[in-house]
C-alpha cells in the first residue's frame, strides 16, 4: 500500500516543514513494525520549494492468516485469506498505519514548529490504489464537503480489454490549502476504510471513541454521516447507533455553546425511556413463529438453519414439539450446536432438536411427514436455475402441511442509506426480488404442487416500497398429499430431480444458509 502527503513552500517557510510536523526526518528512511507489517517512511523530495513524505505498507496476508489462528481464530482455507489486494490497495491496514507511525501529527503536536502544525498548509495527497465501494461519486461526496477538491480516476480492470470496465478502485489526488496537516491525517484515517467498506481487524465497542476522537470537528456536521459511521464500524447496529446519538449531542452542544456533558446529563432521563427499535432479525423470527403457531405445527423443519437462530427461538415453545435444522454448510450446524448449547440441554429438551446436513438441491426422505418447514433468507442464495430443484424438493417431495418463506423485497433497498445503488443486502445474494416478483413465483409454486399462499409484511411496511423482508405463507390444499407426486399426479424426471441418497458425485451443492 502507497500514499504520499505534498506540500509547497517558501524560503521563509520552507516545505521541508513538513518533516518537523510529521516527526520524520526527509533526510533519511525510516521503518517501522505494525501489527499488520512494516511500515517504510521515506522523502521522495525534500527542498524548500516542495517537499512529498511517502509512506509504503508491507503486508504479508500469508502472515496474517496465520496470526489469526495463533490466537486462537477458526482456520479458514479459502483462497481469498492468501490472494487478496491487502498488499496493494488502501484499507483498513494503511489507516492503522497512518495512526501508528504518525500519531503526534494526527493529534496536531509539534513543539519545534507549534504555529505551523495549527495553520492551513497547501496540501496534495495521493494513494494509486484506493478500493472505492461506491465509485468515484461517494469519493467525492465524502471529501469534497471537508474543503478537499478530488480527483477519483477509475482504475480498469485490464487496460488491454476497455470492455470489461472498471474496476472497484480508483486513483485518488486530494488538493487543499484550507486544512491542517493534522485534518488532513484524520480525514484519511477514516475514510480510507469508509471506502474500502471493510475493517481488517474486530471491531470493538472501543472503536467508537476512534471515530470520534478522529472526527471532532468535521464528522458531526458532514452530510454523509450516517454512513460514515455505519462503514466505519463495520455496520454494527449497536455500535453505529452509539456513534450517532453522541455525534448529535456534539452537534446541540455546538449550537447551544454548551458542554456535551451538560446536554448529555439533561436529556439521560428522557433518553433512557426511549424505546429503541427492534432488529429486523428478531422481527423476523416473530412473524415466523406467529406463522407456525397459527397453523397449529407441532414438528416443524427450518430448512436452511443457518448458525441456528430461528431454531433457538422455537425451542422456547413447548408447542413444537419436535424442530429440525438443515443445512448444507457443516460448520454452520457445528456453530448452532454451541448456540444452542445442546451438551447442556436436558435430555428432555434434547430430544426435541435434530441438527443434520443435506442439501435443498436435492430430494430427501428424511423431511417428509412434518407439519411445517421454513425457508428463512434462503432462496436468495440459490441461482435463479437451481430454484426449480429446491422448489420441489420441498413443495414436491417433502410436501409439509405449511411452508413458510421469507425473502428480502428489493423495492426496500433505497431505504438502506448505507446500501450503494444496484447493490444486494449480502454478497452472497443471487438476487433479490420485488413484492410482484415474489409473489409471481409464490403463486406458480403453489398452483403447481397443490399449496395456496397468503402473504404478510415483516418490519416497517413502507406505503411507497412496501416492507423490509416479504413472507408468504403455503398452505396445502390436499389433506393426505398426493404421497410424492406432484398435482397432476406424474412423476418428475429422476435425472432432474435426484434424491440424497442418489446425488451426482461431483455436483456442487447450492448454498441454502
Amino acid at each position: 500500500m502507497f500514499l504520499t502527503i505534498s506540500t509547497t513552500g517558501t524560503a521563509d517557510r520552507p516545505a521541508t516543514d513538513l518533516g518537523f510536523l510529521l516527526h520524520k526526518h526527509p533526510g533519511k528512511a525510516q521503518m517501522f513494525s505494525t501489527s499488520h507489517g512494516t511500515a517504510h517512511v521515506f522523502y521522495p523530495r525534500a527542498d524548500a520549494e516542495a517537499c512529498t513524505a511517502a509512506l509504503l505498507l508491507e503486508v504479508d496476508p500469508v502472515a496474517l492468516v496465520r496470526r489469526k489462528k495463533e490466537r486462537g481464530g477458526a482456520p479458514d482455507a479459502a483462497l481469498a485469506q492468501y490472494v487478496n489486494d491487502r498488499p496493494y490497495a488502501a484499507s483498513s491496514l494503511l489507516a492503522v498505519a497512518l495512526s501508528a507511525v504518525f500519531s503526534s501529527a494526527l493529534r496536531g503536536v509539534c513543539r519545534a514548529l507549534p504555529e505551523r502544525a495549527a495553520a492551513p498548509l497547501p496540501l496534495t495527497v495521493e494513494v494509486p490504489a484506493l478500493p472505492a465501494k461506491g465509485g468515484p461519486g461517494l469519493v467525492r461526496k465524502l471529501f469534497e464537503p471537508l474543503g478537499w477538491t478530488v480527483e477519483a480516476e477509475p482504475v480498469a480492470l485490464d487496460a488491454e480489454f476497455p470492455a470489461w470496465g472498471d474496476s472497484r478502485y480508483v486513483r485518488l489526488t486530494l488538493a487543499s490549502d484550507t486544512l491542517t496537516l493534522a485534518e488532513a491525517l484524520r480525514h484519511l484515517y477514516v475514510l480510507l476504510p469508509v471506502l474500502d467498506d471493510a475493517k481488517h481487524y474486530w471491531v470493538a465497542p472501543d472503536e467508537v471513541d476512534k471515530l470520534l476522537r478522529a472526527g471532532e470537528g468535521w464528522l458531526p456536521g458532514h452530510p454523509e454521516q450516517k454512513l460514515i459511521a455505519d462503514r466505519y464500524l463495520s455496520r454494527r447496529w449497536a455500535l453505529t447507533r452509539t456513534a450517532l446519538e453522541r455525534l448529535e449531542l456534539v452537534r446541540l452542544a455546538e449550537s447551544d455553546d454548551s458542554e456535551v456533558e451538560a446536554l448529555d446529563n439533561a436529556v439521560a432521563e428522557e433518553t433512557e425511556t426511549e424505546e429503541k427499535p427492534t432488529p429486523l432479525a428478531v422481527l423476523r423470527r416473530e412473524a415466523i413463529t406467529a406463522a407456525l403457531r397459527a397453523s397449529g405445527a407441532a414438528r416443524v423443519l427450518d430448512l436452511g438453519c443457518g448458525q441456528g437462530q430461528l431454531v433457538g427461538a422455537l425451542v422456547k415453545e413447548p408447542r413444537f414439539t419436535e424442530i429440525v435444522g438443515l443445512d448444507v454448510s457443516v460448520r454452520a450446524l457445528a456453530i448452532a450446536g454451541r448456540r444452542l448449547k445442546l451438551d447442556r440441554m436436558g435430555e428432555r429438551q434434547a430430544s426435541r432438536v435434530t441438527l443434520v446436513q443435506g442439501s435443498l438441491a436435492y430430494t430427501d426422505n428424511r423431511l417428509k411427514g412434518y407439519d411445517a418447514a421454513v425457508l428463512s433468507e434462503v432462496i436468495e442464495h440459490l441461482d435463479l436455475p437451481r430454484l426449480p430443484a429446491l422448489e420441489y424438493a420441498v413443495f414436491g417431495h417433502a410436501r409439509p402441511r405449511t411452508v413458510v418463506v421469507t425473502t428480502p423485497n428489493v423495492e426496500y433497498n433505497v431505504r438502506w442509506e448505507s446500501l450503494p445503488a444496484g447493490h444486494t443486502r449480502h454478497g452472497d445474494h443471487r438476487f433479490e426480488w420485488t413484492r410482484a416478483e415474489f409473489r409471481a413465483w409464490a403463486g406458480a409454486v403453489a398452483e403447481r404442487h397443490g399449496y395456496r399462499a397468503e402473504f404478510e409484511p415483516v418490519g416497517p411496511d413502507d406505503p411507497e416500497v412496501g416492507p423490509p423482508t416479504q413472507l408468504a405463507v403455503f398452505h396445502r390444499t390436499d389433506e393426505h398429499g398426493p404421497g410424492g407426486r406432484n398435482p397432476t399426479g406424474d412423476h418428475p424426471a429422476h435425472e432432474n430431480h435426484p434424491t440424497h441418497e442418489n446425488r451426482p458425485t461431483g455436483e456442487k451443492e447450492a448454498k441454502a444458509a
